[in-house]
């Protein structure tokens, strides 16, 4: 076999018969797997690029597209193999796969081996192999959001933007608020770990208040400027923002920031128009996940919060901002490494549906 991939050319029916069976629900996976691989091919994708993409070795990808340039569409069909015939023909196959990806149980949100058999009157072992070999996993479920926004695509380009290539002479910030953040104080000491125990603390705990936390995230310095209030409301945004001005009394501020009322109410565009040096960019809906100072507050959660005991607010608030401090004064910026393409082809890849 020769090292330099063969190209692949495509014609209008051959094209339309690969993206049909690219985006079937129903098709084995193999052969799905087989039509994607060809059409990335015809698209000028290299080998090794296909390989990362559906998930076949380097050779094997190289053998199935000289395969189908030998044999076209027919031959990206399994050859009859050896040995004893399969029990179950296709169409029990396809009556398989039909109900676990578009059925539901009567008695259950979810199939199991038995029920999925029952249901279409297989064996257990058969439903359990056919399940296999499409990789098929009904007790596994994922998430995911789609931003409805209209925008999306130019709000991800400018915020991807302003991370990989920030104006000259600006500073680019990262504006959230972790809200109700709560002072949580155990009703007994902790029992601390030991050799073949974990560490134990009581399931009741005893309220002492709750505060607000606002922060900017300097994105190209790492450096956090925080600001602890009792209530979050668009005064305690503006007092916040006020803030800002001070750490940065001059030049243009770029504010990264999303999309809650209090980010958007009358006062604060009021506020905005007078200060025309801030500049806002605001987040696609439902993606957060675009903001850097997400980082941090996942930090604070993980290394302040989530298991602190905290006798009283006061005591929340010193440690909160004492974290804060040994991060600033560490320096280690975030790095933002995803292009807008990237992201955009990534999202597009996760909602394939």
């Amino acid at each position: 076999m020769s090292n330099r991939a063969l190209v692949v050319e495509l014609t209008p029916e051959e094209r339309k018969a690969l993206e049909a069976l690219a985006n079937s629900r129903t098709a084995p996976f193999r052969q799905v797997q087989r039509a994607r691989l060809i059409l990335l091919a015809a698209g000028g994708a290299t080998n090794t690029q296909i390989s990362q993409e559906v998930d076949l070795s380097r050779s094997m990808v190289a053998r199935w597209r000289e395969r189908f340039v030998r044999h076209r569409l027919d031959g990206l069909t399994d050859q009859p193999r050896p040995g004893r015939p399969r029990v179950y023909a296709e169409a029990d196959r396809l009556r398989v796969v039909e109900a676990a990806c578009n059925g539901r149980p009567p008695d259950s949100t979810q199939w199991s081996v038995r029920s999925l058999a029952k249901a279409t009157g297989g064996g257990r072992d058969t439903v359990h192999k056919i399940l296999r070999e499409h990789k098929l996993k009904p007790h596994r479920i994922g998430t995911f959001s789609h931003s409805p926004d209209p925008d999306f695509v130019a709000k991800v380009v400018d915020v991807v933007g302003l991370y990989l290539d920030p104006p000259q002479n600006a500073v680019v910030v990262c504006v959230d608020e972790k809200t109700q953040v709560q002072a949580l104080d155990r009703r007994q000491p902790l029992l601390p770990m030991r050799p073949g125990q974990i560490e134990r603390r009581t399931h009741d705990y005893k309220r002492n208040g709750t505060v607000q936390l606002f922060a900017a995230l300097e994105v190209h310095a790492g450096r956090v400027i925080p600001r602890i209030e009792d209530r979050h409301r668009s005064r305690e945004f503006l007092a916040f923002m006020n803030h800002l001005l001070q750490a940065y009394p001059s030049g243009e501020i770029h504010v990264i920031l999303d999309n809650v009322i209090t980010h958007r109410s009358k006062e604060v565009q009021a506020w905005h128009a007078k200060h025309q040096r801030v500049v806002f960019h605001f987040l696609p809906t439902y993606s957060s996940w675009l903001n850097l100072i997400e980082v941090l507050f996942s930090l604070v959660e993980a290394n302040v919060i989530r298991r602190g005991v905290f006798p009283s607010k006061d005591d929340l608030v010193e440690k909160i901002l004492a974290y804060i401090d040994r991060f600033n004064h560490e320096g280690r910026p975030f790095r933002w490494t995803k292009t807008a393409d990237q992201i955009l082809r990534s999202l597009s890849k996760l909602t394939r549906h």
